[in-house]
């Protein structure tokens, strides 16, 4: 089909409709089963009567559910209950997904109340069972309603992650292990950490099952001696199959780094990660900073995989006007990771022209120089599965740079999301969108979108994430949205808005429905310096207006004062509580910098990265921006900062628990150095890979910022609640 907008076309390929679906299952029909008599004593059921369960410990209600594909599924379970609380163990397929739930009084045996859970089903039947765990038996349990929602398995297709365990000595005496939680683990799971010595039996070290933070502090092992450590998750009392161990080498020094070796070559600026060969752990991409310049894979214990050499067209490095192959130049990478086809191993794209030889060692040629391709490679071996041409409408003013993310426009499937421009003439840009479905062994446009002369500002950074809270991602710019079919959503250009550097999209409200946005400006001619907004519409909040033009060029968000309920954003004008719009630190020589965020130290509030330095504020006694107090210095450690600038090659969740890793190389480029923490922490949230918003995040580059989740994280956060997402088995 083809729509139009203010007169440019957007060639669109439809995906298919994609919808919730609910099924109801009575607890007084088969293939339901009731320890005890299905009745019709009380008002109010639904279908012939409901369960009324013996009054034991043990006595169920069971349903055989069945779902098209494995993922998330919300249930929905109707009960009365004329007493008090009657607890319940909830399971699946045999698996407790919530121990002791409460199905607390509803006033009386005709009044009926709803319970909601969210859990993990598989692909076919699944056996639900409610189980009473006190000796007054079940609520009466009148039926379930099953809900799976979005395409054909109800959930996005997302990586099937391992345990990511990591260990570092934290002190002379201590070490500490993490491990991730999974976003589809079950409630309640717990954890056993077992650890090997030179190779001999494992031993396991904690006296109780872990149910908090997913760390422990061993303050048992020899350092002069090679440690490898693994969990073992336990559900409903029974040990699972152990995770991948990691080892910490003998006599390793007390520092919260994993060193990885990297062959010698050049300056590194960009790095990627992804699963390349498929054992749920992340191996790393990177780019050499050479003329031809070249792309370098590695399994994540540094063992070397492949090279790309991307030609002759990739030695104009120009950070504007460059080759038809030049990647990484400026804020543009025209690279990206990600396992595009659902297959359990990630894939590298990337933009490549005339004269690029791939990993295998064969030659992609055409005639023409300037004319620009995607390729999907193997992450295994760097080999081409499939290319396609990038759309010509702005061959005449020569190559366009390119951005590249990974976003789940029909809600279960990854697409290529392609950021691309190039200058006409010496003044203005052409800016074309175009998105890209990867199935195995082609590559199709899914849509092209041209901005043409239309009033839609962009910036240095796009993020994809679903702004409007439907399962299906947008594609959002600093100035407008793109809906994940291609059509312009709304522009923030009407606004006032024009080109900025940092744009921010997270719950900052929590006690508001939905997405805000939060903004900077470059030399606004209102005086515009930055902007608050509802992601879902763009109906602006709130603005701040100075006299006179100012470039802003950083802006953060993030909860940083738990004295206030949400986030803050600041800039250059002070730090303000978003919600209310109100001052939290008024003196700009107080506040912290704007750079990045990260999750370090085990609380929900935020710390910051800034040029090296890993920060904490202190909103009841600031000190001044150049001396907020410091939690470590990567250069200490060896790292420098990357080609780009004063930043890590990547930051994100790469590693262990939820909180954050920064990875830089040494100065030599030999080596590759990844901050994890070392402080133990009882947070307990599952691994912010795994929420769709955050994993988008790390497919992107631009100027570098924080990434977000799509809930509120921070001081008195709630639950947040499971992922809508599947991962094939491996």
């Amino acid at each position: 089909m083809t729509a139009v907008l203010a007169g440019i076309a957007v060639a669109v390929v439809s995906a298919p409709a994609v919808h919730a679906a609910t099924t109801r299952y009575e607890a007084e029909s088969s293939p339901a089963t009731c320890d005890g008599t299905v009745a019709a004593n009380h008002s109010g059921y639904s279908g012939s009567g409901f369960c009324d369960s013996a009054g034991a410990v043990g006595a169920a209600a069971r349903f055989t559910v069945n779902a098209t594909g494995a993922g998330a599924a919300t249930f929905a379970i109707r009960y009365a209950n004329g007493s008090t609380n009657r607890p319940a163990d909830i399971s699946v397929n045999g698996a407790v997904v919530q121990a002791g739930s409460a199905f607390d009084g509803t006033g009386a045996w005709n009044t009926w109340a709803t319970k909601t859970l969210t859990v993990p089903v598989t692909a076919g039947a699944n056996t639900v069972q409610l189980a009473a765990t006190t000796a007054g038996g079940l609520a009466n349990i009148d039926y379930l309603d099953v809900t799976t929602g979005g395409g054909a398995e109800g959930a996005r297709r997302m990586e099937s992650l391992g345990r990511g365990v990591v260990a570092v000595r934290s002190s002379n005496t201590e070490v500490l292990v993490s491990w991730r939680l999974l976003g589809l683990d079950p409630t309640g799971i717990g954890f056993n950490v077992y650890r090997s010595t030179d190779g001999g039996a494992e031993v396991k070290l904690n006296s109780s099952v872990l149910t908090g933070g997913t760390n422990f502090v061993d303050a048992t092992a020899n350092a002069t001696r090679a440690n490898s450590y693994r969990v073992r998750p336990v559900v409903n009392g029974a040990e699972q199959a152990p995770s991948g161990a990691f080892t910490l080498a003998a006599n390793r020094a007390v520092e919260p780094v994993v060193r990885v070796p990297l062959r010698a070559g050049g300056a590194v600026k960009f790095l990627w990660v992804g699963d390349l060969d498929g054992d749920g752990e992340y191996d790393y991409v990177l780019d050499r900073q050479t003329s031809p310049q070249k792309i370098e894979a590695y399994r994540r214990d540094g063992r070397f995989l492949w090279q790309v050499d991307m030609g002759p067209n990739s030695t104009d490095q120009d950070n504007i006007e460059g080759g038809s192959a030049t990647i990484d130049v400026g804020h543009n990478d025209g690279v990206t990771v990600q396992d595009l086809d659902s297959d359990g191993r990630a894939e590298v794209a990337v933009r490549i022209a005339n004269g690029v030889t791939f990993g295998n060692g064969t030659r992609f040629t055409n005639s023409d120089d300037n004319r620009q391709f995607i390729a999907i490679l193997d992450g295994l071996t760097g080999a081409p599965r499939a290319t396609a041409p990038v759309p010509t409408d702005y061959l005449a003013d020569g190559p366009l740079y390119a951005r590249f993310g990974v976003g789940y426009l029909d809600g279960v499937n990854p697409s290529l999301v392609a950021f691309m421009k190039n200058r006409i003439g010496s003044g203005d840009f052409n800016l074309m969108f175009t998105a890209w479905r990867f199935t195995g062994n082609a590559l199709t446009m899914q849509w092209k979108f041209l901005r043409g002369n239309q009033n839609l500002p962009d910036g240095h950074n796009t993020r994809i994430i679903d702004v409007d809270g439907d399962g299906k991602d947008e594609i959002a710019e600093i100035g407008f949205v793109l809906n994940g079919d291609g059509r312009l959503r709304y522009s923030l250009g009407p606004a006032g808005v024009v080109h900025g550097d940092r744009f921010h999209i997270a719950d900052l409200d929590p006690g508001r429905p939905g997405l805000e946005g939060y903004g900077v400006q470059q030399v606004n001619p209102s005086g515009l310096r930055d902007y608050y907004y509802d992601a879902a519409n763009g109906n602006i909040i709130w603005r701040h207006t100075e006299p006179g033009t100012a470039d802003v060029g950083r802006g953060m968000a993030g909860d940083v004062d738990p004295r206030h309920p949400g986030m803050e954003v600041w800039a250059f004008s002070g730090l303000y509580n978003a919600s209310t719009n109100r001052l939290t630190q008024s003196s700009t020589s107080l506040q912290p910098w704007p750079q990045l965020g990260l999750y370090w130290d085990g609380d929900t509030t935020m710390e910051l990265l800034n040029d090296g330095k890993f920060e904490k504020w202190n909103p009841t006694s600031p000190t001044p921006t150049n001396s907020v107090p410091r939690l470590l210095t990567t250069s200490q450690y060896g790292a420098v900062d990357a080609a780009q600038g004063n930043s890590p090659v990547i930051y994100g969740d790469v590693l262990g628990d939820w909180r954050e890793e920064v990875l830089y190389t040494n100065a030599a480029f030999n080596e590759l150095i990844i901050f994890t923490t070392n402080r133990p922490s009882s947070t307990r949230l599952y691994t912010l890979a795994h929420n769709p918003a955050y994993r988008n995040a790390m497919t992107l580059k631009g100027y570098l910022q924080s990434h977000h989740v799509d809930y509120f994280l921070g001081a008195n956060m709630a639950t947040p609640p499971r992922p809508n997402i599947t991962y094939p088995p491996r």
